[in-house]
């Protein structure tokens, strides 16, 4: 939201409960919070009422598969029946691959049914996000990381702010982006090049343990960890040179590390 606010948009954000603490830190500033349920469409239908352009993001870890893809589509159909301009919808990379993985599998299906309305869009398939590391923040400050990956297994990830400056640019200059389909990214690293990018910016050594897949699979679940062979066996294909030349800031894992205050971890404790 700072991106397209900075950038002089007027922004609405939907949430079932504005009162939340985080809803009430979004209004004022140019943001205006409005209550509605994705599941209701007419809930969608105000929410939508003299809007430009919508910047959709769907998750199964909620209510699940189905109704993600059901949501999804309710809130594109939503917005065909409000004459919204551009649809900016942020998918999963490699979500066109038929990767089998189910929760990259919604997410083509939602783009699929965006495609059939006649809307001008632009889907931004997201790789890895940056941000999932600081889940594993702890670990890594004490020395080392553990995946089911290889060693060598290289990862492609991106910054959450990135997707922010790319949906911006793309309702900014909405005849470059008119139905454009990308893979965004802005690092590709292997894990043991990861653990040297983490004990470069903590200052200490962390090394990486490829944790045996039962092992993963006992502790993610057995979708998490589909993903994860997906990554072993196949992994995300986005262009980051092009997507740099595109979007000269687009950030690497090191420079994103600083930025998030790694470099002080350590000193504070």
């Amino acid at each position: 939201m700072r991106h397209l606010r900075d950038r002089g948009f007027s922004v609405r954000a939907l949430t079932r409960d504005p009162s939340k603490p985080a809803a009430r830190q979004l209004a004022g500033h140019g943001t205006e919070v409005v209550r509605g349920d994705m599941e209701d469409f007419d809930s969608l239908r105000r929410a939508l009422d003299g809007v430009h352009g919508v910047f959709a993001v769907s998750t199964p870890y909620e209510g699940g598969i189905e109704a993600e893809i059901r949501e999804g589509k309710q809130l594109v159909d939503a917005a065909k029946r409000a004459s919204i301009n551009h649809f900016v919808y942020t998918s999963v990379g490699s979500a066109d691959r038929s990767t089998g993985v189910p929760h990259f599998d919604s997410k083509y299906e939602i783009e699929t049914h965006l495609r059939g309305t006649g809307l001008t869009y632009t889907i931004l398939r997201t790789v890895f996000f940056m941000e999932n590391w600081e889940q594993m923040r702890p670990q890594i400050e004490q020395g080392s990381f553990e995946l089911p990956l290889g060693p060598e297994t290289r990862l492609q990830m991106i910054a959450v702010s990135d997707i922010a400056a790319f949906a911006t640019m793309a309702f900014e200059h909405p005849g470059k982006w008119k139905n454009r389909e990308v893979d965004l990214a802005g690092d590709e690293l292997s894990m043991s090049k990861t653990a040297e990018t983490f004990g470069r910016v903590l200052g200490r050594e962390v090394r990486y343990r490829q944790v045996p897949w039962d092992e993963f699979e006992k502790q993610s679940g057995r979708e998490i960890t589909t993903m994860y062979r997906w990554f072993e066996d196949k992994g995300y294909s986005a262009d980051i040179g092009s997507l740099r030349s595109e979007y000269s800031r687009l950030m690497a894992l090191e420079p994103w590390l600083r930025s998030h205050a790694w470099d002080r971890a350590l000193a504070a404790h």
